[in-house]
C-alpha cells in the first residue's frame, strides 16, 4: 500500500519522526516536502532549513522512503503522480488553500498527536 504524508519537516524532530514511523507503518512511504516559497505562502514565513537540507535530513532516517518535493503550481500533483491508496495527516494539519477532501480521490487519516506540549514544531 502506498501511504502519503505531506509537511514541511523543518528541523526534523521527535514528533515529526513519530508522523512518519506511524506512517512508514502502513505501507510503502512516500514523503512529499514543501518547497520553500510554499512554506512562507502558507505559513508566512520561510522554513530555517532550506527544501535540500530538508529532504537529506528525512532521507538519513527514512533511506526506503520515497521524498520528493510539491510542486510549486498544484498542490494535488504529488497525489496524481504517486496514486496512494492512503494519505495521513498529522493531528493539527491542514489541507492546502483551495484544497477539500472532495479533491482527493483515496481515504485520509489523522495519526494522533505525540507529545504535542513538548515537540510541536511551532513550540520549538
Amino acid at each position: 500500500m502506498k501511504v502519503l504524508v505531506f509537511g514541511t519537516f523543518d528541523n526534523l524532530h521527535p514528533g515529526h519522526l513519530y508522523f512518519l514511523n506511524e506512517a512508514q507503518k502502513r505501507g510503502e512511504l512516500f514523503v512529499s516536502v514543501g518547497l520553500d516559497d510554499t512554506v512562507e505562502k502558507i505559513k508566512g514565513k520561510k522554513p530555517r532549513q532550506g527544501q535540500d537540507e530538508r529532504i537529506k535530513t528525512i532521507r538519513e532516517e527514512f533511506s526506503e522512503a520515497d521524498i520528493r518535493l510539491g510542486d510549486s503550481d498544484d498542490y494535488l500533483k504529488p497525489i496524481e503522480d504517486i496514486k496512494p491508496d492512503l494519505i495521513l495527516l498529522g493531528y493539527d494539519q491542514k489541507l492546502p488553500p483551495g484544497v477539500s477532501e472532495s479533491d482527493i480521490p483515496c481515504p485520509i487519516e489523522r495519526i494522533e498527536a505525540h507529545k504535542p506540549e513538548e515537540f510541536k514544531s511551532s513550540l520549538l
